[in-house]
């Protein structure tokens, strides 16, 4: 079967067919829970945090105008509902309770490294400011350009990359690994 376009999709989907609307949430809910799951460290919260995207994005669908990607589109409204997200969360939530991430691979010690090598880079991300670990997530994970970044938060291209920067300053010491 041939894969329809996101803008065939969205405007399949303001016209009322729930297979359109499915299938844009089947195309990208694995991109929403992983990115939910680097910003938020914890798998229930990455889990709500979807939800809270796709129904903020089914409000909103009627407002795309089809500038820019759509893909660039729903991470923008991502990243403003993880920013409410953590107005309301992050006080009450403790780093150290959280459980580990699981991940595939191959073999159980390739397993145990990368559960290790994801729970390092999520802790290091949660060190950072929600603005700086937005801009990790983007470039490094949602493969976005530094032009979509900018576009999605509203900021200077020039801004986007010296926060980048900044961001893996940060993480830099809390990933290094020390073989003495």
């Amino acid at each position: 079967m041939f894969e329809k376009t996101d803008a065939q999709l969205v405007s399949r989907a303001l016209k009322g067919n729930k297979r359109a609307w499915l299938a844009l949430i089947k195309k990208y809910e694995k991109q929403v829970y992983n990115y939910g799951l680097r910003m938020t460290g914890n798998t229930e919260d990455a889990a709500d945090l979807m939800q809270e995207i796709f129904i903020s994005l089914f409000k909103s669908l009627s407002s795309y105008r089809h500038e820019g990607s759509f893909r660039g589109w729903l991470f923008r409204i991502a990243h403003f509902r993880c920013v409410e997200f953590y107005r309301r969360k992050r006080p009450e939530q403790n780093i150290d309770d959280e459980p580990p991430i699981h991940c595939e691979s191959n073999g159980p010690s390739e397993q145990l490294n990368d559960i290790q090598q994801s729970a390092q880079v999520i802790a290091a991300m949660q060190a950072l400011p929600i603005s700086q670990r937005f801009i990790v997530e983007q470039k490094f994970f949602g493969q976005f350009t530094f032009e979509e970044i900018a576009e999605q938060t509203g900021i200077s291209t020039n801004t986007v990359k010296s926060r980048l920067y900044a961001a893996l300053g940060k993480m830099r010491p809390l990933l290094e690994v020390d073989y003495e």
